[in-house]
């Protein structure tokens, strides 16, 4: 099953502009606390890049990052701002093996269709190095549907999660419950899961 729903992208590519470019005050709290896994200088992959705003603070804090998004539209969007190649890159067509330090998949990955998710896991396995770090992150729930924008979310519970990253070989699964927002405004419970690929 493909990893892409048709009315989620159509959503990102008439909200290019105004997504991509929207200003918010926010916390890099867990990104920090990510970035404190990895060694100085480590390589990562960024999928879902949005904007650019975890591109420029890990740029900023000198790692090593290959930002890229699945809308064509917000890459050329983040490419503006950043002033950096940014590629777009559909999450069934990461092909790379053992080539990064760390995978981070900040509120992307949460758009895969349940039943393809355990590829994409699989994808960015392999493409990680051995004592890899994969972050990606979802919002809550206990069955897929849509947002009142007509966005498609597998919404998954922390056990759904857990059982559906066995699948692949992890050394250690993390998934720690947050709550925060999104771009709909409403008060949403985060699961933040942090995987690492045996060494």
């Amino acid at each position: 099953m493909t990893a892409n729903d048709p009315e989620t992208l159509a959503f990102y590519a008439d909200e290019a502009v105004r997504y991509a470019n929207r200003s918010q005050a926010r916390s890099f709290d867990h990104l920090d606390a990510y970035l404190a896994l990895l060694s100085p200088g480590s390589r990562i992959l960024e999928l879902g890049c949005g904007g650019g705003d975890d591109t420029t603070h890990m740029l900023a804090h000198g790692f090593d990052v290959v930002p890229t998004d699945g809308s064509p539209e917000i890459a050329a969007e983040a490419q503006k701002r950043l002033g950096i190649p940014v590629n777009v890159l559909q999450f069934q067509d990461i092909a790379d093996e053992n080539a990064y330090d760390g995978v981070w998949a900040s509120a992307c990955l949460l758009h895969v269709p349940r039943t393809a998710l355990p590829d994409i896991i699989s994808r960015v396995h392999r493409a990680l190095r051995p004592g890899g770090r994969f972050f990606a992150s979802f919002k809550a729930g206990t069955a897929e549907g849509r947002d009142r924008f007509g966005r498609y979310f597998n919404y998954p519970s922390p056990e759904w999660l857990r059982e559906t990253y066995r699948e692949e070989r992890w050394h250690d699964i993390d998934i720690a419950a947050r709550m925060g927002g999104g771009y709909d405004n409403e008060p949403t419970q985060w699961l933040h899961v942090i995987a690492t690929k045996p060494r």
